[in-house]
């Protein structure tokens, strides 16, 4: 027997009998032989990690754009973030942690220079529409390694597909990505605004502190253990009533005061200008695209499509370079 089956037969023995196991994937669209080492998911996971896109991450915005300061979250820091709470809560259901991990380190691979900005300024000037979760699963399925794509399994395109606030995952490892994600984004936005001077603690309504706790700390401490609570040798993931009414309030809270706020969003509109402009010049000169771009459009993906592509894989700091060189006028020398 070699180290990978081994691991699979550990997990048999070992996880929850609702917990996602290797053996019984429902594979990757194109067959390839086994690793001798690695269960399928924990290959997904490397194979998330290694990729350029999971590397771009690290230059685009989670909520403020281009803050100065070196600790506000980028969108890279917010996915390591998910990933840590997802595992902690899988583990102690006993659920796939590979599984759990492949999916939130692959969730938003799929995300706009700019963060919601830039991808609301796509789905507006984009006829096929653009949303960032679908363009996840687009980047490991076609986009990655000149467009051959990872080949990740079903159950991590399905948790990546579904990681959205009206997504229903196949899977309950998927679920608690799903949750994970916002617990991760509502805490540490607020600790970002609070940086930014945008909130106080004490600002925080107490009908949902009361509930959820004083801090970051408290709050996440609160949120994990009503989920492994609730959940414990159930074939779904829950949150106590009362904690996932707060969560959501809170949430509802930050939108009104952070992310629509006028003092962190005032840049948003020439972000989303900027993409605007980039896909308007591109759709007119998409012979200007890089050649694996065009080889797309050869296989016969639209021309919106892989323009939408290629804006969607910048990170901030590239997509205002590019702008700058095509828009901006520079000066004359000899």
């Amino acid at each position: 027997m070699n180290i990978r089956e081994e691991l699979e037969t550990l997990e048999e023995n070992t996880l929850s009998p609702y917990a996602a196991l290797s053996r019984n994937t429902r594979g990757r669209d194109r067959e390839e032989p086994p690793c001798d080492i690695r269960p399928v998911y924990q290959r997904d996971r490397d194979r998330i990690l290694h990729s350029k896109s999971f590397r771009r991450l690290k230059h685009k915005t989670q909520v403020f754009l281009s803050p100065v300061g070196d600790h506000y979250r980028t969108r890279l820091t917010h996915t390591l973030e998910v990933a840590q709470i997802a595992r902690t809560i899988s583990k102690s259901l006993r659920l796939n942690e590979e599984l759990t991990e492949a999916i939130a380190l692959g969730h938003d691979l799929g995300h706009t220079p700019f963060g919601h900005a830039g991808e609301h300024a796509l789905n507006t000037v984009c006829s096929e529409g653009f949303a960032h979760y679908r363009q996840s699963v687009r980047v490991v399925e076609r986009l990655e390694k000149n467009g051959q794509g990872l080949n990740l399994t079903w159950e991590v395109r399905d948790g990546i597909l579904n990681h959205r606030t009206s997504g229903h995952p196949a899977t309950l490892e998927g679920s608690v990505v799903r949750l994970s994600d916002k617990i991760a984004y509502i805490n540490h936005d607020i600790d970002d605004a609070i940086r930014a001077g945008i909130l106080k603690e004490e600002m925080l309504p107490a009908a949902y502190t009361d509930v959820l706790g004083h801090s970051v700390r408290e709050r996440l401490n609160t949120l994990i253990h009503s989920i492994i609570r609730e959940s414990m040798g159930k074939p779904q993931i829950l949150m106590v009533p009362e904690v996932e009414e707060a969560m959501k309030n809170l949430r509802s809270f930050m939108f009104e005061h952070v992310y629509t706020n006028s003092v962190s969003k005032k840049e948003e509109p020439k972000a989303k200008a900027m993409v605007i402009d980039l896909f308007g010049y591109y759709m007119d000169h998409v012979e200007e695209l890089p050649d694996e771009f065009l080889r797309l459009m050869d296989q016969g993906d639209s021309r919106e499509r892989v323009v939408c592509d290629y804006i969607a894989g910048m990170s901030d700091g590239y997509a205002i370079d590019t702008f700058t060189d095509l828009f901006v006028p520079k000066a004359w020398k000899n």
